[in-house]
């Protein structure tokens, strides 16, 4: 049986070690995505506020596992990973898929006595916010059209077939999660959520995204920034500091 310990050391990515940091920030990627993603974000927030970046299976490093491509499945694995690790506060953040999945996983946590300090929920509609999307039963070249058009994806991996060809099924097996996910009706986490949008996303719409104040008990507070789905890229500084000033406000008072 494997350990709890290898476990966490298959899912969770520290690039920078923090141990004296006040809070520890546990980042989740989009849908195709991979911890490597987070790697600025753990570097510019350290030693303040320590970053775990998440790696889901069937990508990078774990490229021969199979991918899972259920968000509750993806959601317990996680959220197994995260036990014990309650010494300091912890907040949570995920881009679009990663933002649902963040939701399913702070659920769970505080089912285990964990609540969460902060959800941060960026590029993606509310849980209860659904659209028709199919992307994961196209064929392949109806997938990579998918991921041209959100521009997230490095034009490399595009054009390089082998890179593609290791790429895609968890790609199409994320699609299949997010695409198939309904959320348990009446649910709420009990942290406060900052959602962040573009204000020309074509996946989430300012109105959906502002409908995850639906979803907690706390407050929920709203940044629309300027850009489609990967807003956040040209956005860093403003990104980071918003972080930041949720986290520690101590320090940004």
């Amino acid at each position: 049986m494997t350990s709890i310990a290898a476990d966490a050391e298959a899912w969770i990515r520290r690039y920078e070690k923090s141990p004296g940091s006040a809070v520890r920030l546990v980042c989740l990627p989009y849908a195709g995505g991979s911890a490597s993603y987070f790697f600025p974000v753990a570097k510019a927030l350290a030693p303040s506020i320590e970053v775990l970046a998440i790696q889901y299976p069937g990508r990078q490093d774990r490229h021969r596992e199979p991918c899972i491509d259920d968000i509750g499945k993806l959601a317990d694995a996680i959220t197994g990973v995260l036990d014990g690790l309650d010494d300091k506060p912890l907040a949570l953040f995920g881009h679009s898929m990663g933002a649902t999945l963040s939701y399913e996983v702070a659920l769970r946590l505080e089912k285990r006595g964990v609540v969460p300090v902060r959800l941060f929920a960026s590029g993606r509609r509310a849980p209860s916010r659904y659209r028709d999307e199919t992307v994961h039963t196209r064929d392949d070249a109806g997938v990579l059209q998918e991921l041209r058009a959100l521009n997230g994806t490095s034009g490399d991996v595009l054009e390089n077939e082998e890179l593609l060809r290791m790429a895609l099924p968890a790609i199409r097996g994320d699609y299949r999660a997010i695409e198939s996910y309904r959320c348990e009706p009446g649910r709420r986490i009990s942290c406060p959520i900052t959602a962040l949008t573009g204000d020309a996303d074509p996946r989430a719409s300012v109105d959906e995204v502002r409908d995850w104040a639906k979803h907690t008990t706390e407050d929920m507070d709203l940044t629309v920034l300027s850009g489609g789905h990967f807003f956040l890229n040209d956005h860093v500084p403003q990104v980071l500091n918003i972080i930041s000033e949720r986290l520690l406000p101590a320090t940004h008072s």
